[in-house]
């Protein structure tokens, strides 16, 4: 993001404000709204939630009064409203993706679903898209990618997010020549497979979260997710299914362990094999690559500026500002034309589906942050050898048609998903480009 700064003073001295709309008022779309109204060059003109009233809390948090903010049900309301200068709140997200001033949509939602749909009418009317829904993006991300392609506008994850913060790391580190042998984000909380949103309750309302979000996080499922949109941009590939997750002292502290931790296993370290993503329970919130260099020079270099000394170095990022850093996101698109991050043709991992407790035939089940399932990382060919289900997938509409037991991989043998969702079509329109026509 270097010269940002600059670039977006130049926006606004010129006017050429950059139009962004938002969808999803929950804490990621509030602080994302807050931060964006502080900045030059840029306005969140529009934000959408189902409920409209979190949608005008969020332009309130910013510090802006009711003569700010305009509340309309229309696109033309909408537009005549952003001409005046106000902002708009909405509980229609057509007024986002259709509303002619708006350049760039974010979602910020988090349904898979709702992903697909905005994403699609976005690009329908040309308008670039921001996905903070990595949730959608490891399941459809390829097909977007192309979508976004054929209506000549971009698609692009989002700075912030540990997926995008890594992206930084990994592409300095390529750019100087390194190898990257290891990608990965720290975790904060050791990972806890039965939770659910009752339990977590408590937490969810002290912390202003949602209880789902909070108990996805708490189950793995957004790690899960993290990782493998990392290996969906990079090419590199889980080791295991779900991860090593291996421990490490807090902060810096625990990155200089990586160096060690992260060798093959006939070297003394976890790992079958290099090329791979893991998750780090430790170094929070941190984010890293470690790195290896075929060079001898280079090697006693690197030792010289106080890596280490090798055969393995870890650059670490020690934070990750996922919503704030959004707008920087939203900023590059459409000064520099370049995304932070898209996935490679074709998915290289998959986020499937784990039983969290004993399932029975006939019961209906749930998604993200619920009482039945939870998310794991898996390397897509593996996945797609076993039928297992992609978790972006599963809806409260999906039913067991089997028995399952707590912590089984579940297959599409195992459960009847609901085919009527959008994101069911478009994965099977991805599914056909890549010659992968029996998957679903």
């Amino acid at each position: 993001m270097l010269n940002m700064d600059q670039k977006l003073i130049k926006r606004e001295q010129s006017g050429e404000i950059i139009m962004t709309g938002i969808v999803g008022a929950g804490q990621m779309g509030r602080g994302m709204t807050t931060q964006m109204v502080l900045m030059k060059g840029i306005k969140p003109a529009i934000v959408s939630d189902i409920k409209e009233e979190l949608a005008v809390a969020a332009f309130k948090y910013a510090g802006l009064t009711d003569e700010d903010i305009a509340v309309c049900e229309t696109t033309e309301q909408a537009q005549t409203a952003l001409e005046s200068g106000k902002y708009v709140a909405t509980s229609n997200s057509d007024l986002v993706t259709k509303t002619p001033a708006i350049d760039v949509v974010v979602d910020v939602t988090g349904v898979p679903d709702v992903g697909a749909k905005l994403s699609i009418e976005a690009m329908d009317n040309g308008k670039d898209v921001v996905m903070m829904n990595v949730e959608t993006d490891v399941v459809i991300g390829p097909y977007l990618k192309r979508y976004a392609e054929s209506k000549g506008v971009i698609y692009t994850g989002s700075a912030g997010d540990e997926p995008g913060a890594v992206m930084e790391l990994y592409c300095f580190a390529k750019a100087m020549g390194m190898t990257v042998e290891v990608m990965g984000k720290g975790k904060n909380n050791k990972i806890d497979y039965e939770c659910n949103p009752d339990t977590v309750l408590e937490e969810a309302t002290r912390r202003k979260m949602s209880p789902r979000m909070l108990c996805a996080f708490k189950d793995g499922t957004k790690t899960m997710v993290e990782m493998t949109a990392m290996c969906n941009y990079t090419g590199l590939v889980p080791d295991v299914i779900g991860g090593h997750g291996p421990k490490t002292a807090p902060g810096t502290e625990g990155v200089k362990e990586l160096n060690e931790i992260f060798k093959l296993k006939e070297d003394g370290g976890i790992l079958n094999k290099h090329g791979v993503v893991e998750y780090v329970n430790g170094i929070a919130p941190g984010v890293f690559v470690t790195v290896s260099t075929p060079n001898d020079e280079i090697a006693y270099q690197m030792g010289y500026h106080s890596m280490g000394p090798g055969p393995l170095w870890t650059l670490y990022r020690p934070y990750h500002l996922c919503n704030l850093e959004t707008p920087l996101t939203v900023a590059k698109l459409v000064i520099d034309k370049e995304p932070q991050c898209v996935p490679i043709d074709g998915l290289v991992a998959e986020c499937i589906t784990r039983a969290k407790t004993d399932l029975k035939a006939g019961q209906r089940i749930d998604g993200m942050g619920g009482y039945t399932t939870y998310g794991s990382i898996c390397e897509a060919k593996v996945s797609d050898d076993n039928k297992y289900v992609p978790y972006g997938l599963v809806t409260n509409n999906a039913v067991m048609k089997k028995d399952v037991k707590k912590g089984q991989l579940i297959t599409l043998d195992d459960i009847q998903l609901d085919t009527s969702t959008y994101v069911y079509k478009l994965r099977q329109e991805q599914d056909k480009i890549y010659g992968k026509t029996n998957l679903l």
